[in-house]
């Protein structure tokens, strides 16, 4: 499949626009914002689906998880543990900044792990992003500023899986998998403009998984996600 710009991808612009409705309609019934998310940024995902960059959902405040909680999956079709990287916005971001501006404007990073369940199998752009890209769960550490301007260099993560740790992901690996940190928010933010919406100070961004996602059995009890000197995230999970 021949790669699309967004401007002319109708999967895209279909898909956003009825996922932006939903966010409308939760939003004016009581639902809070809390930021946007990157999905199938992987290359194969990219290549797969012709697309120029990830494609681009919510979150809602109801949809965060305090970090040691526990998480209720009972009923979910495929769930999927991605342990991800989280933006901090310290100040609005408009389409077409360079990554200067895009690092001037993100205060911190910090881990979160994201929760989704892939139901149905993702094979139709605009059903994925009308579905808000599978979106359940989402549990955020602390920032307290680290790493403002998303900086990665000498940073080490550590993926734990009910209770055995998966080999440390560091240096370029952390972003390997979804792309550069500051060509996704700018990207996020170029999809968001087009849309009518926009990225602003106080946003949270969790930019895709560091690691292949980790398909949960029903043995899993837990996920923890650790970026040394930064924090830790980790969720309990039920089947019941």
């Amino acid at each position: 499949m021949a790669t699309t710009t967004l401007n002319n991808d109708p999967r895209v612009l279909a898909g956003m626009k009825s996922q932006l409705g939903t966010r409308a309609t939760r939003i004016a019934a009581g639902g809070k914002h809390l930021g946007w998310k990157a999905g199938f940024g992987a290359p194969a995902a990219l290549q797969k689906f012709g697309l120029p960059g990830p494609l681009v959902g919510f979150m809602l405040a109801d949809a965060r998880v305090s970090s040691g909680d526990t998480v209720s999956i009972s009923g979910w079709t495929k769930p999927v543990a991605e342990p991800e990287i989280a933006v901090w916005l310290g100040g609005d971001l408009a389409d077409g900044s360079d990554r200067a501006r895009v690092a001037a404007a993100i205060s911190g990073i910090g881990p979160a792990i994201e929760l989704a369940d892939l139901n149905p199998p993702p094979e139709d752009v605009t059903a994925i992003l009308a579905g808000n890209i599978f979106h359940r769960r989402v549990i955020l550490g602390r920032v307290d500023n680290a790493r403002a301007g998303a900086r990665l260099d000498g940073l080490v993560g550590h993926v734990t899986r009910s209770g055995t740790k998966i080999a440390p992901v560091s240096g370029d690996a952390l972003d390997a998998n979804t792309g550069r940190l500051l060509d996704i928010v700018a990207h996020i933010a170029s999809t968001l403009a087009t849309c009518g919406e926009k990225l602003s100070r106080g946003d949270v961004i969790i930019c895709g998984s560091v690691v292949p996602p980790i398909f949960l059995e029903p043995t899993d009890d837990s996920v923890a996600w650790t970026l040394d000197g930064i924090g830790e995230v980790s969720v309990r999970l039920s089947p019941t």
